[in-house]
């Protein structure tokens, strides 16, 4: 596997780039519960379906959470773009086994020297509206070995509406806490945070719907 080489000054580099870009793609960036994280660390997770999502992620951490966050990647768009490691991306190679545990016991091993980590659970890119979300078990796995750290779901629904621009609207859900599960196989906790997640972006995808927006709050709006 490519291990991360995390660098803060890097870091502060391309955040510079990135927040103009995020705030210039989107007509606007909504979200309903995206607040401080005081635990640390957490494991996030959220549907994949863009090309965005983990940049998103990362603008969401410099923004609001303040995290030391790594995230897991396919080991072929690593290689592609190899500038993610110094953001905290590692890789991981599903074609094999052997390499999949070693990722995961790579994440374990952050989790428990206090950084957080990032996984997105479908294992590839789906369409938004492919169901269920068909969940692999890292998550789970991560839950068994580092049972006192807690999963942060978020749910990302992009959207066009009356504008040029798409939208992004983001919930930020309640944290997960390993011990309502521990009494379930891994089997059943993969299956348990897969259909939580899907109801939890059906309801997203409801309230866009509706223009449901009352509850939402702007993020990342230029200041003046």
């Amino acid at each position: 596997m490519i291990d991360a080489k995390k660098s803060a000054l890097f870091e502060t580099g391309f955040s510079m780039y990135l927040t103009p870009l995020i705030r210039s793609s989107f007509s606007r960036i909504l979200g309903q519960g995206v607040e401080v994280i005081p635990e640390k660390p957490v494991l996030f997770i959220a549907n994949h379906s863009s090309w965005w999502d983990g940049l998103v992620f990362f603008y969401l951490n410099r923004t609001v959470w303040h995290h030391d966050i790594h995230m897991m990647m396919h080991e072929e768009g690593l290689k592609k773009h190899s500038f993610f490691r110094y953001l905290g991306a590692f890789s991981i190679n599903r074609k094999k086994p052997k390499e999949i545990l070693t990722s995961l016991q790579y994440a374990e091993a952050l989790l428990k020297k206090g950084k957080s980590v990032v996984l997105f659970p479908q294992g590839d890119e789906f369409h938004l509206e492919t169901r269920p979300l068909a969940f692999q078990a890292g998550a789970a796995y991560l839950m068994e070995h580092c049972p006192e750290v807690p999963i942060v779901p978020l749910s990302f629904y992009y959207s066009f509406g009356y504008q040029q621009k798409p939208e992004l609207w983001i919930q930020q859900h309640q944290p997960i806490l390993t011990s309502t599960v521990k009494h379930m196989t891994r089997k059943e906790k993969t299956l348990h945070l897969q259909q939580l997640c899907t109801e939890q972006l059906d309801s997203l995808r409801n309230a866009v719907i509706s223009e449901n927006s009352e509850v939402f709050q702007p993020l990342g709006k230029r200041r003046k």
